[in-house]
This record gives structure tokens, C-alpha cells and sequence, in this order.
């Protein structure tokens, strides 16, 4: 088991394409960073310091909210789950990450990997850049160029141009 509360500031970890760091709050899959509002982070963050486990709905609204804070609390969390199975790909009739477990909490059910500092360190990070959890016709392309194998400087010399070669074809030089 993980445990992510000692230190957070260096702590990533990985499960299936996606990998947290949550020291710089960042979502990435594949490298790419997502872009998830922070309650929903927080609360995909608190999942994964107990991955297996079942995490209440009463511990999250303490940690999500604060005592003096009132809303709406089920359809909150509701919308804050939703929001991170959106970026996660995931469903609630067909859970790959996220399990509910009815009028009692959630549990992580995917396997989750620390990633040692020194990997960490060591990888080589993409260019930085951010990705709507909706695609859209732009974040395609962008998608399409970054795995097409562009370097950083022909990539950004390419997506100025607003042109996007398939990555099947041959792109021209």
C-alpha cells in the first residue's frame, strides 16, 4: 500500500497512462498535463493516499470543505467525482479507477506505482502543455503533432501555423 501523506511536496505516482505529482498539483496522462479544476484534484489526491481503501463520503466533505462552508454537499462531490472520471476516462457503471460504493464513499481500484525521486527526476518531461479533459478540434491536433514524434522547435513552428499532419502519413520536411 501507498502511503502519500509523508512529504507530498516530492510524491508522484502513476496508474495506468496517468501520473500525479503532488507537490505541483499537475495530472498528467502521458505526459501531458490535464487541466482539473482543484477540488476535484483534491479529492483525486485523496483517493490515491489509500488506494484499495474505502474513503468515506464524511472524510471527504471534512477535507474538501470547511466547517464553515454550506453547500450543497452530496451534489458537490457528486459533481467533483464526475468531474475527475471525465479527465480519467472513467465511468461509474464500468469503473476502471474510481469505485462508488453506494451512500458510503469511494475506493481507488486501479493499481498505483510510487515514483521514486530519482526517476522522477530523471525523466525527461514533454513540453509543457495543458490539456482541456474535453477534447476539442484544436487539443486533437495538438495531440496528433505531439505524438507524431515533432521535436519542440518543428512542433511549434507547426502548430503557429495551425496546420496538423496526420500522424499516419508522412509529414513534409
Amino acid at each position: 500500500m501507498m502511503n502519500l501523506g509523508n512529504d507530498e511536496s516530492r510524491k508522484r505516482c502513476r496508474f495506468g497512462v496517468f501520473e500525479v505529482d503532488l507537490g505541483r498539483e499537475e495530472l498528467r496522462k502521458q505526459g501531458l498535463r490535464l487541466k482539473l479544476q482543484e477540488q476535484p484534484l483534491r479529492l483525486l489526491m485523496i483517493l490515491l493516499e489509500r488506494p484499495g481503501e474505502v474513503v468515506t463520503r464524511e472524510e471527504l466533505q471534512a477535507r474538501l470543505w470547511k466547517k464553515d462552508v454550506f453547500v450543497d454537499f452530496d451534489h458537490s462531490l457528486n459533481k467533483a467525482v464526475n468531474k475527475v472520471r471525465d479527465a480519467l476516462g472513467d465511468s461509474a457503471d464500468s469503473p476502471r479507477f474510481i469505485e462508488t460504493l453506494s451512500r458510503r464513499g469511494y475506493r481507488f481500484i486501479a493499481p498505483v506505482q510510487e515514483i521514486p525521486e530519482a526517476d522522477a527526476a530523471a525523466a525527461i518531461s514533454p513540453p509543457d502543455l495543458i490539456l482541456d479533459t474535453v477534447p476539442n478540434k484544436r487539443s486533437s491536433s495538438v495531440i496528433a503533432a505531439y505524438s507524431s514524434g515533432l521535436g519542440h522547435g518543428e512542433w511549434a513552428a507547426r502548430s503557429m501555423s495551425l496546420q496538423c499532419w496526420p500522424v499516419c502519413s508522412s509529414r513534409p520536411r
